[in-house]
C-alpha cells in the first residue's frame, strides 16, 4: 500500500471512526448533565415546599410547546419522581431528597467515566494524527502553533 493511500486511509478513520465516537461520547455526557440539572432543580423544589411546610400547591404546569396551565395540589406531602425507563415512584419529602441525592451521586460518576472516555478518543486521535504526520515526513509543530483537536 502506498504513503498516500495510508494517509487516505488513516485520516477516513479520523473524521469517520474517531470524531464521530468522540461527538457521541460528549453528547451523551452533555445529555447526563441534563439529568443532573433537572434533579438539582427538583431537589431545590422539595426545600422550598419543606420551608413553607404548606400542604397545598398552586403551580405552573408545561404541557408542551410552552403551554402552561395553572394547577392546584391540594395534598403535596407526596411526590412523583421519575426513576428511569419510563418509571415513576411516590415518595414523601424526605425519601424523594435520599433518592435525588443517589441518583446525582450516580450520575456525577458516570459523567466522569465519560469524560475519561472522551480524553481516551481526543488522545487516539491525537496519535493517529502524530502517525500521519511521520508517514507524511512533516516536522513537528512549535508548541505554540499547535491546537486542541476539539
Amino acid at each position: 500500500m502506498t504513503p498516500g493511500a495510508k494517509v487516505l486511509q488513516y485520516e477516513t478513520f479520523i473524521n469517520e471512526v474517531l470524531r464521530r465516537d468522540l461527538q457521541k461520547v460528549l453528547e451523551e455526557r452533555d445529555a447526563v448533565y441534563e439529568k443532573i440539572a433537572q434533579y438539582l432543580q427538583l431537589k431545590n423544589t422539595i426545600k422550598s415546599i419543606q420551608e413553607t411546610d404548606s400542604k397545598e400547591l398552586k403551580t405552573d404546569v408545561d404541557l408542551g410547546c410552552n403551554f402552561h396551565v395553572q394547577a392546584h395540589v391540594p395534598d403535596a406531602s407526596k411526590i412523583y419522581v421519575a426513576v428511569g425507563y419510563g418509571f415513576f415512584v411516590e415518595f414523601t419529602h424526605t425519601e424523594a431528597l435520599k433518592f435525588i441525592e443517589k441518583k446525582t451521586n450516580q450520575l456525577t460518576e458516570y459523567t466522569e467515566v465519560l469524560t475519561k472516555d472522551a480524553a481516551k478518543i481526543k488522545a487516539n486521535i491525537r496519535m493517529v494524527l502524530e502517525g500521519l504526520r511521520e508517514l507524511q515526513g512533516l516536522k513537528d509543530l512549535p508548541e505554540d502553533r499547535r491546537r486542541e483537536v476539539l
